[in-house]
């Protein structure tokens, strides 16, 4: 019997995103560090996503760096429901958490005009992959559980970002608006994100942004409605 299936949520969503990074400068040129997230969804009622990442980046010209990471993504994938041709109910796999791992190179060309306005373009792809697990969903026909196998799988993703800053030397804001695309043989999703950093001292940094997230073509494993986002960081340079 043919089956589809439907997600169970809302056409948008809002959530937190919260983070923290340490950066360590070895020279003029490399620099490396460190960083963790977190994020929610559900209008901030349910925990999304844990991330920590590790990653160095370094300035091939004064205007050109290459950056290169590796991210730990626990994640809590969202329930789904499968229905019959007919209509009834088929399936229901419940939300659960599971583990990917993520690599990402990337290349940011920047220009800094006279007048402190800075344009950046950064291209980034990543790969990311969720590997093979076991989880419960329950069927409608037997009125029991049963064990699911999720395949392993995996996902390259061309992720373009065009950004606008205010970027003056020792301010004490630098207030900024991007866009970016993220695209796998069609573009998935397109994030427009305001906000700023604020320089407390040389070494400590915070950050505020407003995020919405406007998905695509998301393939049924990734679904996720429209989000928006409110965003806080913090920063340490040493």
């Amino acid at each position: 019997m043919a089956t589809m299936s439907q997600p169970l949520f809302a056409q948008s969503e809002g959530g937190l995103i919260a983070g923290a990074e340490a950066e360590k400068k070895v020279n003029k040129k490399l620099s490396v560090g460190i960083e963790a997230e977190m994020r929610t969804r559900h209008d901030f009622k349910t925990m999304d996503r844990w991330k920590f990442g590790i990653g160095a980046s370094y300035k091939l010209t004064p205007w050109l760096k290459a950056n290169a990471g590796y991210d730990l993504l626990n994640s809590n994938f969202r329930e789904k429901i499968s229905y019959k041709s007919s209509g009834d109910y088929n399936h229901w796999r419940p939300s659960y958490w599971g583990v990917k791992h993520r690599l990402h190179f990337s290349l940011t060309g920047s220009y800094k005009f006279s007048n402190n306005i800075k344009l950046s373009l950064r291209e980034r792809w990543q790969y990311t992959y969720r590997p093979e697990k076991t989880v419960e969903r329950w069927d409608f026909d037997d009125e029991t559980w049963e064990d699911k196998v999720r395949s392993g799988k995996g996902k390259n993703q061309l992720r373009s970002r065009f950004e606008i800053s205010y970027d003056k030397k020792r301010a004490l804001f630098t207030p900024y608006a991007s866009m970016e695309l993220y695209n796998s043989w069609a573009i998935e999703k397109i994030r427009y994100t305001v906000g700023t950093d604020i320089r407390l001292t040389k070494q400590h940094s915070l950050g505020l942004f407003y995020r919405f997230q406007n998905m695509k073509n998301v393939d049924e494993d990734d679904y996720d409605p429209d989000m928006h986002y409110i965003g806080l960081g913090y920063k340490f340079k040493f």
